[in-house]
């Protein structure tokens, strides 16, 4: 067999020349912005023309500080078929963050949406090693007057660029945890990893795009290389709809409404607003095939409701920053009762190929997959890290396989189910409580918008749950009366006797909830936390 190198620079130009009709298309707030395969890809050869103008050479970080926008696939195409290494920074870390993952990259040139200089001016003092910053559409972007404007830098290129071949092994793009303990850590992904990961996440067996589909990319490029998605829809054809800044639920609505998308994929807190938005505001999701949500357990109620109210089969997906992410999909298995698609939908999922995964003990003994066994969940494959940038970290990576920190079940069919983050598991008494399940129960509940449970000091059972609850708008509900129905549906020594109404949860960069925001302010007193006496639910 012939030895060619998988690298991005083939997906680049296949995807322009077999798909020059498809589109990526950017929501501008009031009307959509778009550009064909072709234009798009003749503009990524220009990019690459101009960053080596500025001095970029092969193995050099060019960041982007950007959203979902057309430009932005540009710089996914160009940065590595060139054989620099993109970098994207995530636009919601604090300034200490993001400072330290640009020193810690290294980053030659950032290429920064205008709208988002107030939040990189905070880091302006610290980018001595920055060469360039290369500024995209408009905003106030005087903290930086030396900023070379996008479409100026890229007018006069040549729309061709010979790209290089090289090993496949090389470093296409680079990503950081959201650093939840200690500095964020940095994650490569070779050129070789993502056209792998690219072929299976277009697979029928995982979110299958096609020519003939239209994607809805919610999850941000800016992180994960947003699931996979932009490359996969390139490579298949599929038109991107790319939302920018406009998350909000009313403009998502608008997007589904006018441009028919048929897949989507994003967080489940983004599916959440976009179902409260439903009830008073019509939706037309006639056109949607799949919503995939990840990043946290999606809530069993949130998935029967897009079910019952539109439609929509709402997909559970499992993954990490150093898996790619994808591992992992809820499908139903081959020959399983229709009736129970929704208690499969709400599981972790099912191994994607490719991927391998085993539990093991504390003590790091494997443990059989009996779906009853419950153990930390580990990972190896084509595009799963072997360590972080710069640090070896030997507590994550041992005998070639990630530990995750997830902990869960797994049977003999690769079927996973995850009870908890090891970090966020309540121990109590001795026995572990799944804060993960009992989030997911307390926001079935009718009038709860959203729901999060952490584990809090206890001197009698060294740890014990406090429940910290979103009530709907408008709704009102004593912790006592949301105990009084949560009761019978777990076990006794589940149950919060800690409850804290506040009116939004606090949430992690990439929109997870963050417990650890949610524990300081339990310990400094910030809570107004209601202490039930459990005898009186009975």
């Amino acid at each position: 067999m012939q030895e060619r190198p998988l690298l991005i620079s083939l997906l680049t130009d296949y995807g322009m020349k077999v798909y020059p009709n498809s589109e990526v298309i950017t929501w501008e707030g009031d009307h959509a912005r778009r550009a064909s395969f072709e234009t798009v890809g003749k503009r990524a050869h220009q990019l690459a023309n101009a960053l080596k103008g500025l001095g970029i050479k092969s193995g050099d970080r060019v960041a982007t500080f950007c959203m979902n926008h057309q430009e932005h696939v540009e710089a996914y195409l160009a940065v590595p078929s060139m054989g620099a290494v993109l970098h994207t920074l995530n636009v919601r870390l604090f300034p200490e963050q993001l400072e330290y993952i640009i020193r810690d990259a290294e980053d030659q040139i950032i290429i920064f949406d205008a709208l988002l200089a107030p939040a990189l001016a905070k880091v302006k003092e610290h980018l001595g090693g920055v060469k360039h910053l290369v500024k995209v559409g408009q905003g106030d972007t005087s903290a930086f007057p030396d900023a070379i404007d996008y479409e100026d830098l890229i007018r006069d290129q040549s729309e061709k660029f010979e790209w290089p071949e090289f090993s496949e092994f090389e470093a296409a793009s680079m990503c950081y945890t959201s650093g939840t303990t200690g500095n964020p850590k940095g994650v490569v992904y070779s050129h070789r990893s993502i056209y792998l990961h690219t072929l299976m996440v277009s697979a029928g067996a995982a979110l299958g795009f096609t020519s003939s589909d239209k994607a809805l990319i919610i999850v941000p490029m800016f992180h994960v290389n947003a699931w996979g998605t932009p490359y996969a829809c390139w490579m298949s054809g599929s038109d991107m709809l790319m939302p920018k800044q406009y998350l909000q639920a009313a403009p998502i609505a608008a997007m589904f409404n006018t441009e028919r998308p048929t897949r989507s994929a994003g967080v489940p807190t983004i599916w959440n607003d976009l179902l409260a938005y439903g009830e008073d505001n019509p939706i037309d999701m006639s056109n949607v095939k799949q919503i995939v949500a990840g990043g946290s357990a999606v809530p069993r109620k949130l998935i029967e409701a897009f079910k019952d109210r539109y439609n929509v089969r709402l997909l559970q997906g499992w993954g990490m920053t150093e898996t790619s992410p994808l591992c992992a999909l809820s499908f139903p298995p081959k020959g399983s009762d229709p009736a129970e698609e929704v208690s499969w939908l709400a599981k972790t999922g099912t191994l994607v190929p490719g991927v391998e995964i085993r539990i093991t003990d504390d003590s790091g003994a494997v443990l059989e997959e009996d779906g009853i066994q419950v153990g930390e969940f580990e990972v190896r494959g084509p595009w799963i890290t072997g360590s972080y940038f710069k640090n070896a970290d030997p507590d994550r990576f041992h005998d070639g396989w990630l530990k995750t920190g997830d902990v869960g079940t797994l049977d003999a069919h690769g079927h996973m189910q995850i009870s908890d983050r090891s970090k966020d598991v309540i121990k109590t008494g001795g026995e572990w409580i799944s804060s993960v399940e009992l989030e997911n129960v307390l926001m079935a509940h009718p009038k709860v918008f959203e729901a999060a449970v952490v584990g809090v000091p206890d001197e009698k059972w060294d740890e014990r749950p406090l429940a910290c609850i979103v009530l709907k708008p408008g709704e009102t509900a004593s912790p006592q009366e949301i105990a009084t129905w949560l009761a019978p549906k777990v076990a006794k020594w589940w149950l919060p006797e800690r409850w804290s109404q506040i009116s939004e949860l606090p949430k992690t960069s990439v929109g997870k909830f963050d417990k650890k925001v949610i524990r300081a302010k339990y310990a400094s007193g910030e809570l107004d936390v209601t202490i039930l006496d459990k005898a009186e639910l009975k």
